[in-house]
């Protein structure tokens, strides 16, 4: 099977680690991602906050590419796909008109829809080698992967189950919680920290609250803002336990390899060495 493959600029930097495990996690399941050529930034929070053509027309850029290559496309970052989606639909229902030929006919998939079909699913749990059995994992999935439910096409979208059905799928144990799909406050980050923080901070804690010894997401910017605001409000300090904050396919490879290993993990700031160490899921 082959997919086209839309990075997206976090994985070229900041998230590099999620980058390493996407490309274990699909080795392993026989898939060949095929990352479209001379791709270019989906315009992302800066050009739909600003420039409503630049918002439809970053993206076109990207699905020209895409249909070029014949095959769907998945891409792993939540706001990357939310743009992907709606400048598709735009293109589709003749509100724009993009400088690159684009059908809409290709599907656009965020990696962990296109992961807990049943047929993946399945695929996901024969190759299991060791399970994470133990391990309690709320999942995050933040409110741009499943919202705007018209452009995300999500009928979920306040009790999404994607990522609790994976996270499940190779033996954690996925704990319901009620913040799956708040919003982390990413966009006004540099605007407002004050207000960023004090909602990444409320997920942390809720975390905390549920029982969780980690937090499963599939978002950089997600990942980012949870395990930082650790970082900045010192848990430590306050008694409260360090969560490390996993991106969905580091537990999936986890469980096809049988182990993680302290390499996988030097870019996490909530330390999760500790934690899986404990869980007997670390070669050292």
């Amino acid at each position: 099977m082959k997919l086209s493959f839309y990075p997206g600029c976090s994985l070229e930097g900041m998230a590099n680690d999620y980058g390493q495990s996407i490309e274990a996690v699909f080795r392993h399941l026989g898939i060949e991602l095929v990352e479209l050529d001379d791709w270019s930034c989906c315009g992302s929070t800066a050009a739909h906050s600003l420039d409503e053509m630049m918002s439809v027309a970053l993206p076109a850029r990207n699905l020209a590419a895409a249909e070029k290559i014949g095959f769907d496309l998945v891409t792993p970052c939540a706001q990357c796909f939310n743009r992907l989606c709606h400048s598709q639909q735009m293109i589709q229902k003749g509100l724009f008109d993009a400088p690159w030929p684009v059908s809409g006919d290709i599907g656009i998939y965020d990696m962990t829809r296109f992961l807990a079909t049943p047929e993946m699913l399945k695929a996901v749990k024969d190759r299991v080698i060791r399970p994470l059995k133990g391990l309690n994992v709320v999942c995050y999935y933040g409110c741009q992967m499943v919202r705007a439910p018209r452009i995300a096409g999500y009928t979920d979208y306040e009790n999404p189950l994607t990522l609790d059905q994976l996270v499940s799928a190779v033996g954690a144990n996925a704990i319901d919680w009620s913040y799956k799909a708040t919003c982390c406050g990413a966009s006004i980050g540099i605007a407002r920290k004050d207000i960023q923080s004090s909602l990444t901070r409320r997920i942390y804690r809720e975390a905390i609250r549920s029982g969780a010894d980690a937090i499963a997401v599939a978002c950089p910017l997600c990942q980012m803002n949870v395990d930082v605001i650790q970082h900045r409000t010192g848990p430590h300090r306050k008694g409260e336990k360090i969560v490390p904050v996993f991106y969905f396919t580091e537990l999936l490879r986890m469980a096809f390899e049988g182990h993680g290993s302290p390499n996988w993990f030097r870019m996490h700031v909530a330390n999760p060495v500790p934690l899986l160490r404990q869980k007997g899921l670390l070669d050292d």
